[in-house]
C-alpha cells in the first residue's frame, strides 16, 4: 500500500503523476473548502484551473459534498457555467495519517474578486460591466432554477470566476440538489449539505429549516436571495458578514434598486425569478450588454443589421472598457469573421481593436483569422484585407506570405475588376520583401509584366513604381535581365505621361544597379529623348536623370584616368541620393491618389483616372516611343506596347532576347563593315573588269565599288539621323549590309528609302563579241516565227 502511494504522489508543488495536468501557484481565495490553484496541462502547456479539496477520510462531510459538486459540474453544461475537464481522489499519507484528496480541474479562471481589483473598473465602465456579469450569472441561475428544476443552494460572489475572456461563471456546486428528489417529506432527500452554507447567506426559511415552505415556494425562491446577496457583494465591494447589512441600499444603483428589493422579498412566492430580472430590468440595457449580446446571436441577424451594426462597432468600441474590448468582443469579431457570419465591414473594426494589442499578443489572436480570411472568396473582404495590409503586414512571417497569403492574393492580379488589380499590386510593397526568390521569378515579375500593359494607365504607372521599389530584393541576374527593359522598353515609351515619369524615376533610384556600359549604351540613349517630351513634368525629370547619368559617367572617366577603380567596377556613387529618398517617393506614390497634375510624374494615379485624349490621339506623342528605337539603334521595338511573350520566364524574358542581338552597345551591326569579305556582286563586277569591255563603263564601276567602301559609316549615320523615324526596320539577316555599297550619291536625301540596286551578274557584258560591240536587242516571241517561216522558204 505504501509502496503505491510512493508512487502516485510527487513532490510538494510539482503534480501529482497520475494527474495530467501541474499544478502552480494558488489563488488568494476560493469557495469553501476548496483551494484554487493555478495550473498547466501536461501534453500541450493550455492553461487550466484545478481545485482540490483533503479530508482526514473517506466518509469526512466535506468530501462527500465535494464529491457531490464535481458530478454536478460534470453533468451540467451551460455557457455560464463553468467547464469540467477532469478529477481523481487519491489516498496519501500525511505525517503517518491518512489523507484524501479530490482533484477537479476545469478552463482557466479566476476568482471574481481578484479579477475586479485587476481591472479597477471605475464609473460607468464598472456599471456596463458589472450588468454584463450579472446578466450571465442570472441565465446560469434561471437555467438551473427553471429548465433543470435545480437548486443551487449558495449563489453569492465566493461561487462566482472569470474565465480569460472576462466571463462570469457560476461554480461550487457542492450543495446542488434537485428542487423535488421524492414525495416524501424527509429533508435529506433536499439541499442536504446546506450546512456548508454560511448563516448570512440562507433567507429566514432555509435558516430555519423550514422544509415545508421552502417545498411550496417556487424552484428559484433560495437562488434568488442568493442573488440578492451577489448583488450587495459585488456593489459595496466588501463580503457580507451578516444577513441585515442587505438593507443596506446606498452603493446599490438606482435603476436596480427595485429589482434588488424583489429579490430579497421575505416572501418566498415573491421573489423575483431570475428570467424575469434579465428580461425587465432596465439596468442590463445599455451598451455593452447589448454589443455583446448581438455578437452572440449574429448568424440570426440579416445582412442589413450585420452591416448597420459592424460599422457603428469601430467607434462604439472606442466607448467600451479597453480589456472588455480586447479579452472578449475581439474573440468574438475573430470567431465570427472566421465562420462567415460576419461581414466585410467587420474586418476594420477587427484591426482598430487589435491595434492596441502588443505584437505578440496581435500575432496569436488576430493574424490567425486574416491568414485564414484570405482565401475568402468575398470580393468585400478581399478588398478590406488589401486596403488595411499595412497595418497587419509587418506582422506576417516571410513563410506564411510565401505559402499561404500571396498564392490567394495573386489571383487578383489577374481579375476583372481594375480596383482589385491596383489594390493587389499595392499590396505587394509590403508583401514583396516577404516572399522567396522563386516566387518573385517564377509568379510574381510575370504577373507585374503582364499590368505593365495593363489597360488602366494607373495601374501600368504603379507596376513601374513597384518594380523600382522592389529591386533590392531581386537577385543580381534577375535584375539584370528585367529593369533596363521594363524601365526603358516599356516605361519610358508609355502614351501616359505619369508612367514616362515613373520610368525615369524608376532608372534613377535604381542606378546603383547599372554598369557604365549599360548607362552610356541602354539608359542614355533612351533617356535623352524625353527631354524634349510634351510634358512639362517628364521633360524635367528627363534633365535630372541625364544630369545624374553623365555625373556618373563622368566620375567614371575621372576614376578611369587616375587608376583609383578597377576596370568593370559598377558605378553607383551619384545614385546616393537618389536611393536615400526612394522610400518617401515609392510610399507617397503607391498612397495618394488624384489628377497627375496634382503630384510628380511618378505619382501612383487612382484606377478611375483616365489617358489623355492627346495621349491617344496625338501623333507627337508617338516621338518618344520611337526615338528611343532610332538612338539604341533597335528597331524590333518601335511600338509603344510589345506583347508579352507565353515563354517567358520572368515577365520581360521577350525583351531582354530581343535587345540582346541589337542592343549590345548600339553600333555592333557596323562594326563587321572594315572587314568584309567580297559579295557575289563585287567578284562580278571585278571579273567582268577583266573582260573586253569599254573604258568608261569598268571606271565607273570600279570608283562605285570604291567609294562603297570607304564610306559606309558616314551614309548610315547620315540617313539614321534624318530619316530613321520613317526608315523601314532593317532586316536581321547579314546580307543587306551589302546594299550601301551601290550607293553613288552621299547627298542624295532618299538613299536610305530607295528601292535596292539589281543583283544580276552582267550577263549583258559578257554577251557582246568584240570590243566596244553594242548589245543585241532582246529577241521577242516574234522573231522565233520569223526564223520559222524564213527557213521554209
Amino acid at each position: 500500500m505504501f509502496k503505491f502511494l510512493k508512487e502516485v504522489v510527487s513532490g510538494s508543488g510539482t503534480g501529482l503523476k497520475d494527474l495530467p495536468y501541474n499544478i502552480g501557484e494558488p489563488y488568494a481565495s476560493a469557495w469553501g473548502s476548496w483551494l484554487h490553484f493555478r495550473g498547466t496541462s501536461k501534453d500541450d502547456g493550455s492553461p487550466v484551473s484545478i481545485f482540490s479539496l483533503s479530508g482526514s477520510n473517506s466518509q469526512d462531510g466535506h468530501l462527500a459534498a465535494g464529491r457531490n459538486g464535481v458530478k454536478r459540474l460534470r453533468t451540467v453544461r451551460h455557457p455560464n457555467i463553468l467547464s469540467f475537464l477532469h478529477s481523481t481522489e487519491i489516498e496519501t499519507v500525511d505525517a503517518g495519517s491518512p489523507k484524501v484528496t479530490i482533484y477537479m480541474v476545469t478552463e482557466p479562471v479566476m476568482p471574481l474578486s481578484d479579477k475586479i481589483k485587476e481591472l479597477g473598473l471605475e464609473g460607468t465602465q464598472r456599471d456596463e460591466y458589472y450588468a454584463w456579469g450579472l446578466h450571465q450569472i442570472a441565465k446560469a441561475v434561471s437555467f438551473l432554477n427553471n429548465d433543470c428544476k435545480l437548486v443551487h443552494g449558495n449563489v453569492c460572489l465566493a461561487s462566482v470566476v472569470v474565465t480569460q475572456t472576462l466571463d462570469w461563471k457560476l461554480h461550487a456546486f457542492d450543495v446542488l440538489s434537485e428542487f423535488e428528489g421524492s414525495n416524501e417529506a424527509s429533508s435529506g432527500q433536499m439541499l442536504q449539505y446546506a450546512w456548508l452554507v454560511g448563516s448570512q447567506y440562507k433567507p429566514m426559511e432555509l435558516a430555519k429549516s423550514d422544509w415545508a415552505a421552502i417545498k411550496k415556494s417556487p424552484p428559484w425562491a433560495i437562488d434568488s436571495w442568493g442573488m440578492g446577496s451577489l448583488i450587495y457583494e459585488l456593489f459595496s465591494g466588501m463580503k457580507l458578514g451578516k444577513t441585515e447589512e442587505l438593507r443596506n441600499t446606498v452603493s446599490i444603483p438606482k435603476s436596480l434598486l427595485p429589482d434588488y428589493q424583489r429579490l430579497l422579498s421575505s416572501v418566498p412566492s415573491r421573489r423575483l425569478n431570475t428570467s424575469k430580472l434579465i428580461e425587465n430590468s432596465e439596468y442590463f440595457q445599455n451598451k455593452l450588454v447589448d454589443t455583446i449580446h448581438f455578437m452572440e446571436i449574429l448568424s440570426l441577424k440579416d445582412s442589413v443589421e450585420k452591416d448597420t451594426f459592424f460599422r457603428k462597432l469601430p467607434n462604439l468600441a472606442e466607448q467600451l472598457p479597453q480589456q472588455i474590448v480586447l479579452k472578449k468582443l475581439l474573440p468574438l469579431l475573430a470567431s465570427a469573421l472566421e465562420f462567415g457570419s460576419a461581414s466585410a465591414p467587420a474586418l476594420t473594426a477587427l484591426l482598430k481593436m487589435g491595434s492596441s494589442l502588443s505584437a505578440e499578443e496581435f500575432r496569436v489572436k488576430v493574424l490567425p483569422t486574416i491568414v485564414k480570411l484570405f482565401a475568402s472568396n468575398d470580393r468585400a473582404i478581399r478588398v478590406g484585407l488589401l486596403q488595411h495590409i499595412d497595418q497587419f503586414g509587418e506582422s506576417l512571417s516571410a513563410q506564411v506570405v510565401d505559402e499561404q497569403v500571396y498564392p490567394h492574393v495573386a489571383t487578383g492580379f489577374s481579375d476583372t475588376s481594375a480596383f482589385l488589380r491596383e489594390l493587389t499590386l499595392k499590396s505587394m510593397l509590403i508583401l514583396a520583401p516577404k516572399l522567396s526568390q522563386r516566387t518573385f521569378s517564377g509568379s510574381l515579375l510575370k504577373h507585374m509584366s503582364k499590368l505593365q500593359v495593363d489597360e488602366e494607365p494607373a495601374i501600368r504607372t504603379n507596376t513601374t513604381i513597384l518594380l523600382g521599389n522592389i529591386a533590392s530584393h531581386l537577385n543580381e541576374g534577375t535584375r539584370k535581365r528585367v529593369l533596363i527593359n521594363a524601365f526603358t522598353v516599356r516605361a519610358l515609351r508609355d502614351t501616359f505621361p505619369p508612367a514616362r515619369g515613373a520610368g525615369i524615376m524608376a532608372l534613377c533610384a535604381t542606378s546603383s544597379y547599372y554598369d557604365i556600359t549599360e548607362i552610356a549604351t541602354r539608359i542614355l540613349p533612351n533617356v535623352v529623348v524625353l527631354t524634349i517630351d510634351l510634358d512639362s513634368d517628364v521633360r524635367s525629370k528627363a534633365f535630372q536623370a541625364v544630369d545624374q547619368f553623365l555625373q556618373m559617367a563622368k566620375q567614371h572617366y575621372e576614376k578611369t584616368n587616375t587608376a583609383e577603380a578597377t576596370e568593370g567596377t559598377a558605378i553607383g556613387i551619384s545614385s546616393l541620393p537618389g536611393n536615400a529618398g526612394l522610400l518617401g517617393w515609392a510610399m507617397s506614390s503607391l498612397t495618394l491618389k488624384g489628377k497627375p497634375s496634382d503630384h510628380a510624374p511618378v505619382a501612383s494615379v487612382s484606377s478611375s483616372a483616365r489617358t489623355p485624349t492627346s495621349s491617344n490621339a496625338s501623333p507627337a506623342v508617338d516621338a518618344p516611343s520611337t526615338a528611343p528605337v532610332r538612338v539604341s539603334s533597335t528597331p524590333d521595338f518601335a511600338e509603344h506596347l510589345v506583347p508579352t511573350s507565353p515563354t517567358s520566364t520572368d515577365g520581360w524574358g521577350e525583351l531582354e532576347n530581343g535587345l540582346g542581338e541589337n542592343d549590345k552597345d548600339g553600333w555592333d551591326d557596323l562594326e563587321p563593315l572594315e572587314e568584309i569579305k567580297p559579295t557575289p556582286a563585287l567578284v562580278n563586277i571585278q571579273a567582268a573588269q577583266r573582260r573586253p569591255v569599254s573604258q568608261p563603263v569598268s571606271q565607273i564601276k570600279q570608283a562605285s565599288s570604291l567609294l562603297s567602301k570607304s564610306t559606309p559609316k558616314l551614309s548610315k549615320d547620315e540617313d539614321g539621323d534624318l530619316w530613321g523615324s520613317i526608315a523601314a526596320p532593317a532586316p536581321k539577316s547579314s546580307k543587306p549590309l551589302s546594299l550601301k555599297s551601290t550607293v553613288t550619291d552621299d547627298d542624295d536625301p532618299w538613299a536610305s528609302i530607295a528601292a535596292p540596286a539589281p543583283t544580276t551578274k552582267a550577263k549583258p557584258l559578257s554577251a557582246g563579241r568584240g570590243r566596244g560591240a553594242k548589245l543585241a536587242a532582246p529577241k521577242l516571241g516574234a522573231q522565233r516565227i520569223n526564223r520559222t517561216t524564213s527557213s521554209g522558204m
